[in-house]
């Protein structure tokens, strides 16, 4: 079916039934007719409600084209007539080409079904009938293709024809019956013969003719023979050429095997051998370099691949796959079979194990980093996981805690629907794809734990669907109950509840816990929701099956022991999602078994600011009565809202202090982390929490909406959050206190401490059980500053981690004051340090200047990009702000600006300012001919707050905000310019405007005055003889409106002299 359908609580596995049928027997393509479904032994067997049709055709070849309607979608689907009992009808009218809107050019073989309820929760496989078009077509009606028989049984063979013809029928080829001119024929027949039997059916009108041909066969009885020593559930590789396989199957009768070495048909060759509850057989002639697909046929019912399958291909769902994750997939065997099909290969390609053994890390000291390779990765692909996990030692985990990556239903889920347990989900990559991410994680000393679901299984289970009773398992299934026993709790009816009671679901299970250690080197197990490991009946106020129960416990107990004997000495972890009432819990712990502890809403409302429900002390196991350090504490897992979300939307806040601002949540994080990690026990962090991850596990739009639960949510590395600043700073602190655990366990991992963390200011006491590294860690989750009693141990000199600095301890008992959201952790030695740091760039600082000389009117602002609240420093005042700030009303000068944190009191930056004077106005009014002869003035302004207005003997002429203009004066006139603030000044120029320079005397005998009408203070005159030779080129003194020069030294003659003005003027001079 061209859809990917990930539909909880549906069966959808091939039953060798006949559930289609057509009225009439062969329907036309350009005609109506009527579809009949059967529900009897599908998963719709006694349905109540309506059924509606998903339904499509096989159009030119191409399966599944034109489909009506969504899936889901009851406006827009068919809905079917229920008739009486488990039969139902649907119309095809008036024809086929009609109904479906297929072009009528266009070739139609088959129509398509999966019948479903309203709700889509329960459906058929994908059913067929075939279609046919207008003339000579011919069917065998009875028996079904692939029908099966008892030797010596008789049944009538029966065919029909959709015009009157000659009939024929045949069985292996040996005419049994003849008819002619009919549209029926009909002949009795025994079966004497075991095996394959084929019949056919000939029908001939007017020189054409047509056949239709079915097989059945003919049953042998199962040989009963014992198992050969060494073979194990699933498929054997004999090392001799020859694959045997091995099926549990209690109650069954007959099982064979079919796959590509048998072209998927029923052969004697293929039957397997009974044993007990087992059935077995031993095959040949394969080529050990090929791939092969197959499935086991149960009592001539039942096809399903292999419960001990490692690898399976989905028909519906293996398109979805990217080349690029599973590279060369197999094709599925398409038109052989239906349902999921096992695969195996002889000579498959082996990973060679670079860390085959791997010591694992202290259980008490572990820190597990709980990862959805889904969400963790862009690709969706343990090959990029690997990618991170430099990321992830530098953060200091020594575990990773995989979701289920065993085979689940669909390929976009948290895998908590499990269906082929030993298989790997190809949507993660291939099996040496995990087994690179396994290797690479243990050459960084990081363990890989994965999550396993024996509580339940959904419809795909093989081990379902060989025990099914239409609508729930069968009572004589050996692996399933019947019903939940969590019996008025529908919450928690995931899938279908296994026995595990049974020794058959156990012994499966720890084959499957044995096959993932050995097979994938996985160094232990969180295993889910283990309160359903028994068949108590709980209901009422215990539906959730938190009450003792002892039968559980002894189970839970021997799941223990068998993962522990797996490797003595270095036993692999088990941890339990229990959460049980404690007596039970205790006595799980004091076992050896740890337990997940949830602690996301205690310090939720620590981080958001709120004291009700603020104790964080059921962290520690000694609080809980327990003997052992067995807790795995947690503030975030996969099925809880990350804390930042709740923060960021919820937090409390005051006048200065607001938890709904990021950097202030993430600082409250930190302070979480530092108490968090400061109780002793191993911990888990969901991925992502070190960065303060805040996308939630609802929807975007409405946290409260559960409904996008399961929801692909985005990676950190496309969010850009390893990249900031503020986020880094809180994986930097997670990163400490993990390093804090590993390296100084007696202290961080210590019996002997206490705790005082009921109310929002918390304090944890770390006595060093085997040295003299001594620790108090003391937070405050107010949003306001609290006083904290630290009690140290001792007097002395403490230091505090993360800065380095250290205080004398006079009185163990005085208070220290903390800001809202503070912490600190003070050791008895002094430990590397981890300082506070801003990006450099994280302040704006800009000073503007004065206004007017001496008015003190200048400004210094500062922005700063990460908000935090800041206190800024000028002249010894303090300014608090968070983003972004002006401080007015300075003079000019320079100025040291220190800025602080309250929640780092130890940081500081500074920086040096200039504020600058007041400027005047300055520029220069120039004079030049026009061209039409006349004058003009040009103003240009260097200097000066724009816009600049502009008089001319008084009378303003125009306001402008350009610093160069042209004016028209005439001699005489006065021009100012004034800038916006009048204490810059004016600029002005009084204009006497003549034709030119006037010298005299001229002639002379040697000095001569040049009269000129600039305001110049000095000028460059040029003097040339008349054969333009220069005899002066010098800047003379402007005195009184004239320049004085000496021609006393030249001889007689004429002189040129050129007055290098705004416009340059000449005079002629004589000298006698």
């Amino acid at each position: 079916m061209k859809k990917l359908l990930l539909i909880i609580l549906s069966i959808s596995f091939q039953l060798a039934i006949g559930q289609v049928t057509t009225s009439p027997s062969i329907p036309i393509v350009t005609e109506g007719f009527t579809v009949v479904f059967d529900a009897t032994g599908t998963p719709l067997d006694g349905h109540s409600g309506t059924i509606y049709a998903h339904t499509g055709a096989t159009v030119n070849g191409e399966e599944w084209e034109n489909v009506i309607g969504d899936w889901g979608n009851n406006s827009s689907q068919p809905s079917l007539t229920n008739t009486s009992g488990n039969l139902y009808e649907l119309q095809i009218t008036p024809d086929v080409f009609s109904y479906y809107a297929i072009n009528t050019s266009d070739t139609v073989t088959k129509l398509w079904f999966v019948f479903r309820s309203a709700d889509g929760g329960t459906q058929t496989s994908d059913l067929s009938i075939d279609v046919f078009e207008a003339g000579l077509n011919v069917t065998v009606t009875n028996p079904l293709d692939g029908a099966v028989f008892e030797l010596n049984q008789s049944t009538t063979i029966s065919a029909e024809s959709s015009v009157d013809a000659d009939l024929e029928l045949f069985v292996d080829n040996v005419s049994q019956q003849t008819a002619l001119n009919t549209k029926n024929i009909e002949v009795p027949f025994t079966f004497t013969t075991k095996g394959n039997h084929e019949i056919k059916v000939v029908a001939s009108k007017d020189g054409e003719t047509t056949e239709h041909i079915v097989s059945a066969y003919v049953k042998s009885t199962t040989v009963n023979e014992p198992i050969p020593a060494g073979l194990s559930n699933g498929y054997n590789d004999n090392g001799d050429g020859t694959i045997s396989f091995v099926l549990l199957a209690p109650n069954k009768t007959d099982v064979f095997l079919l796959g590509d070495f048998n072209d998927w048909e029923l052969n004697d060759t293929y039957q397997l051998k009974k044993d007990g509850d087992y059935f077995w057989t031993t095959i040949t002639g394969l080529d050990p370099e090929l791939e092969y697909t197959y499935q086991y046929y149960i009592d001539f019912e039942i096809k399903i691949a292999d419960p001990y399958a490692l690898k399976v291909l989905d028909p519906n769902n293996d398109q979805y796959i990217p080349d690029s994750t599973y590279p060369n997939l197999i094709d599925y065997p398409t038109g052989k079979t239906t349902g999921i099909v096992s695969t195996f290969k002889m000579n498959d390609e082996e990973y060679v194990w670079q860390h085959p053994t791997f010591a694992k890390p202290d259980q008490d000291n572990l820190v597990i980093y709980e990862m959805l390779i889904r969400d963790f990765t862009d690709s969706d692909t343990f090959n990029e996981a690997k990618t991170h996990l430099d990321y992830l030692e530098s953060l200091g985990v020594n575990a990773i805690e995989l979701m289920p990556v065993n085979e689940f239903e669909g390929n976009d889920s948290w895998g908590y629907n499990p269906s082929y347990y030993m298989a790997l989900d190809k949507a993660y990559g291939t099996k040496n794809d995990f087994k690179g991410f396994v290797d690479a994680c243990h050459a960084r000393g990081i363990a890989v734990l994965t999550d396993v679901v024996f509580n339940h299984s959904y419809s795909q289970s093989p081990l379902l669907q060989m025990y099914w009773d239409g609508s729930k398992p069968s009572a004589d299934s050996p692996f399933y109950n019947q019903n939940h026993n969590l019996v008025d709790n529908t919450s928690a009816h995931w899938g279908y509840d296994f026995n595990h009671e049974s020794d058959y679901t156990v012994d499966f299970f720890k084959d499957v816990l044995d096959f993932w250690m050995e097979e994938y080197n996985i160094d232990g197990f969180r295993f889910d929701f283990t309160k359903g490991f028994s068949n108590t009946l709980y209901y009422g106020e215990n539906n959730w099956a938190s009450a003792y129960d002892a039968e559980r416990i002894e189970n839970l107990k021997n799941y223990a022991d068998h993962v522990w004997a797996n490797d003595p000495g270095n036993e692999a972890y088990v941890i339990f999602e229990h959460l049980s009432d404690n007596d039970e819990e205790a006595e799980l712990a004091n076992y050896g078994i740890m337990l997940w502890g949830n602690m996301n809403h205690s310090f939720n409302q620590n981080t958001m600011g709120f004291a009700n429900d603020s104790d964080v002390s059921w962290l520690s196991y000694k609080n809980r009565g327990w003997n052992e350090p067995n807790v795995v504490g947690y503030m975030e897992s996969h099925d809880e809202e990350r804390l930042m979300v709740k923060n960021l939307t919820y937090g409390k806040s005051n006048d200065y202090y607001d938890v709904t601002v990021l950097n202030t949540a993430l600082k409250r994080q930190e302070a979480a982390t530092a108490i968090f990690y400061a109780v002793p026990g191993p911990k888990m962090i969901w991925q992502f929490g070190e960065l303060g991850y805040d996308k939630s596990i609802n929807c975007e739009s409405d946290i409260t909406d559960g409904s996008c639960r399961l929801d692909r949510k985005p990676d950190a590395w496309t969010l850009g959050y390893d990249q900031d600043n503020n986020r880094t700073h809180l994986f930097d602190v997670t990163a400490k206190m993990i390093e804090l655990k590993h390296l100084y366990p007696s202290t961080f991992n210590t019996d002997d401490f206490s705790l005082d963390v009921s109310g929002l200011v918390k304090r944890i006491n770390l006595n060093d059980n085997a040295g003299d590294l001594d620790a108090v860690v003391i937070a405050n989750f107010d949003i306001v500053s609290k006083s904290v009693n630290p009690n140290f141990p001792s007097t002395g000199i403490w230091y505090r981690v993360f800065n380095g600095s250290k205080i004398n301890v006079d009185n163990p008992t005085e208070a220290i004051t903390l800001a809202p959201g503070e912490y600190r952790i003070y050791t008895t030695s002094k430990l590397n340090d981890l300082e506070f740091s801003l990006a450099h760039d994280n302040f704006n600082i800009q000073a503007t200047g004065e206004t007017c000389l001496n008015k003190s009117n200048g400004e210094i602002s500062i922005s700063a990009k990460e908000a935090y609240i800041y206190t800024a420093t000028i002249n010894g005042q303090n300014y608090d702000f968070t983003s972004d700030f002006l401080i007015p009303n300075l003079a000019s000068g320079s100025y040291e600006v220190c800025i602080t944190l309250l929640e780092e009191p130890d940081y500081e930056q500074c920086f040096n300012i200039t504020v600058d004077e007041a400027e005047e106005i300055a520029g220069k009014i120039l004079s030049s001919k026009s061209s039409k002869g006349g004058q003009t003035a040009k103003v240009q302004v260097t200097q000066g707050t724009a816009p600049y207005t502009i008089n001319i003997n008084g009378k303003e002429v125009m306001t402008t905000f350009e610093t160069s203009i042209e004016l028209n004066v005439k001699n005489g006139d006065k021009i100012s310019v004034s800038t916006a603030l009048a204490c810059e000044g004016i600029l002005e120029k009084h204009f006497s405007i003549s034709n030119g320079v006037v010298a005299f005397p001229n002639p002379t005998n040697g000095l001569t005055r040049i009269a000129t009408s600039t305001d110049l203070k000095e000028v460059t005159v040029i003097v040339t003889n008349m054969q333009q030779q220069v005899l002066i080129n010098k800047v003379y003194s402007i005195v009184n409106g004239f320049i004085t020069l000496n021609l006393s030294d030249k001889p007689s003659g004429f002189y040129i002299a050129t007055i290098l003005l705004e416009t340059p003027v000449t005079t002629k001079l004589i000298k006698q």
